[in-house]
């Protein structure tokens, strides 16, 4: 999909930028986690170092918080492009595109060092064992001698700042959109009312699934989850979102279809 938007001249809209970055996100997201437990699946002792847990922990807060705010930002694209189509190329320039993408970086970065660092201080006994797939914040947290609340606030802090801050932008931008479709304001053609229906659904699906499980994992207190269903949960945001993203963002696009039969066409030819 990367490969794809950046050699096809037709795919060179901001819409597409965005959902290459969503796609290099996804991809760094599953390889964060998902060599390691294919690993695991085939060997018989599972053992990962100190540093390297810390490490996975890292990267996973950075491209998983990434992600976050890269599916809210594809809406707010989504919602100039049909409500205000005229001054999209003006609103969402490339410059507008690379300050999004700095912003959301930025605060991955500092979200996920923060996390991180507030791990270092707590003191971990019966560290043997962790029953997860992969090193998440609350698998952790219950493997803690000391106390664990400055790490338990910091969660449900950052988490209402990357998951519900969103998903009000999320929510904002689909209730103008679908009423701006609604009433045909600016779109009055059926055929341009069913493509920004079919851009919407394929969106709202993927944030569906992304935010449900994430919001499921984190905006609750230990006392109240149990780690099968916070494994079960994380199955979603960590391994099938990323599968599901290039089928829905692609498959569902007549420009993507076109431009890879162009493409398939031309490796076939030469």
């Amino acid at each position: 999909m990367i490969i794809l938007i950046r050699l096809s001249s037709h795919l060179g809209t901001t819409m597409y930028y965005f959902i290459s970055s969503l796609s290099f996100i996804d991809l760094c997201h599953s390889t964060v986690i998902t060599p390691k437990m294919l690993v695991n699946f085939v060997t018989e002792k599972n053992i990962i170092s100190y540093p390297e847990c810390m490490t996975q922990l890292y990267f996973f807060l950075i491209f998983a918080i990434a992600e976050c705010h890269m599916l809210a930002a594809m809406a707010y694209d989504h919602y100039i492009a049909i409500c205000s189509p005229l001054l999209y190329d003006v609103i969402m320039s490339r410059e507008a595109h690379f300050y999004l993408i700095f912003g959301m970086y930025t605060i991955s970065l500092v979200c996920a060092s923060a996390h991180t660092g507030c791990i270092f201080r707590v003191h971990f006994c019966k560290f043997d064992v962790i029953n997860h797939y992969f090193f998440d914040l609350p698998s952790l947290l219950n493997f803690s001698c000391s106390s664990t609340y400055a790490n338990e606030l910091l969660v449900l802090i950052f988490s209402a700042f990357t998951i519900l801050a969103p998903s009000l932008t999320l929510l904002g931008s689909y209730v103008f959109t679908i009423a701006s479709i609604l009433r045909t304001l600016r779109i009055r053609s059926t055929e341009g009312r069913s493509k920004a229906f079919s851009m919407c659904s394929s969106h709202i699906l993927a944030v569906t699934i992304f935010y449900g499980s994430a919001a499921f994992r984190y905006l609750q207190p230990s006392s109240v989850s149990s780690m099968d269903q916070g494994k079960v949960s994380s199955v979603f945001y960590t391994i099938i979102v990323p599968m599901l993203n290039p089928p829905i963002y692609s498959l569902r696009n007549k420009d993507v279809n076109v431009s890879l039969k162009k493409m398939l066409m031309k490796i076939i030819l030469f």
